[in-house]
Parts: C-alpha cells; sequence; structure tokens
C-alpha cells in the first residue's frame, strides 16, 4: 500500500465527506478482525488519520480504507497490544451479568482461537478473507488489493484452507 503525502500538517479537505461514508464499513472490517467495537473504532481513528495526510484519490479510498483497516487491525493482533485491551474489558465484563456463562465462554474460546490462527495467516491472504467476509466484492478485494478479478477466490480459498489448517493445528495441540 503506497501512500504519498502532501505537505507536512495539511489535512485533505474531503476527509470529513470520506469519513462520514465510509467510516461504518472501516469499523466493520477491522472488527471482525478484533472482535470489539472499542479496538474497531481505535483502528478507524488511525485509519482516517493516516488517510486525511494521504493524495489517495476520493474514488479509491473505500478499497483503500477496507486494506488499511484490515492490515492494521492484523498488526494489532498480531502485536500483542490486543493483551492489555482484553484484560480491561475482562475487568469491567465481571460486574456483567452473563445469561449463559458455559455459552459465553466457548464462543469467547472459539472466536479467539479463529483469531489466533488469522493472525498466522500470510498478510495477503488474512486481509482477503476478512475483506471478502466483510461483504467486499470480488471485484473490490481486487482492487484493494492489487489483484486480478480471477485470483481473489483463488487467494480466499487459499486463505480458509490455510485458516482450517492452523485451526487444527492449534486443536491437536491443545
Amino acid at each position: 500500500m503506497t501512500v504519498s503525502r502532501s505537505a507536512p500538517g495539511a489535512v485533505r479537505p474531503d476527509l470529513a465527506d470520506v469519513f462520514r461514508r465510509d467510516y461504518a464499513q472501516v469499523v466493520g472490517v477491522a472488527a471482525r478482525v478484533l472482535g470489539s467495537r472499542d479496538q474497531a473504532e481505535d483502528v478507524a481513528q488511525e485509519v482516517f488519520l493516516s488517510f486525511g495526510h494521504s493524495s489517495v484519490p476520493a474514488a479509491e479510498a473505500p478499497g483503500w480504507l477496507s486494506v488499511a483497516a484490515a492490515h492494521t487491525a492484523l498488526n494489532l493482533l498480531r502485536s500483542g497490544r490486543r493483551r492489555s485491551s482484553r484484560e480491561e474489558v475482562a475487568a469491567l465484563a465481571e460486574d456483567v451479568v452473563v445469561p449463559d456463562v458455559a455459552d459465553a465462554v466457548v464462543t469467547n474460546e472459539e472466536r479467539s482461537r479463529v483469531r489466533a490462527a488469522l493472525a498466522q495467516l500470510p498478510h495477503k491472504q488474512a486481509v482477503a478473507l476478512v475483506l471478502r467476509h466483510s461483504g467486499l466484492s470480488y471485484a473490490e478485494v481486487a482492487a484493494a488489493l492489487d489483484l486480478s478479478p480471477g485470483s481473489v477466490g483463488t487467494t480466499v480459498r487459499r486463505a480458509e484452507s490455510a485458516l482450517r489448517k492452523e485451526l487444527d493445528r492449534n486443536a491437536s495441540s491443545d
């Protein structure tokens, strides 16, 4: 992803319009990776700050922003910064009444396993998988990742296969 910058400190004039149009999509992509709306909003803030100083054409913004959100969220997952936030959320959740604790624990464990496996995939496969499952079309994923539209399906299928293998590998090591 190449971002050329304008004058230092300059914010592009169309940022507010692009923000209003694409914020929900950016948060949605990040939330699919992170499983946390709060963290997804933090990622969106970072992504829009970067976009605000870029010269990416507004017409290409949705794809660029989706890819940036997926990359930033995956990097956050991989960096382990998420751990400290999760601990904060867990501390807050102690006061919340959960209708069925066993179901909530199983669901949270499964989501954590999938996110950990996703973080192990090659970056391009992980991003393609996240974007496709975020509702982007093959053409939109292709444009966002600079792939041919015909190769998106293959990339996504390879990512799904790699994700299954990673989940199986982790399940057998438990």
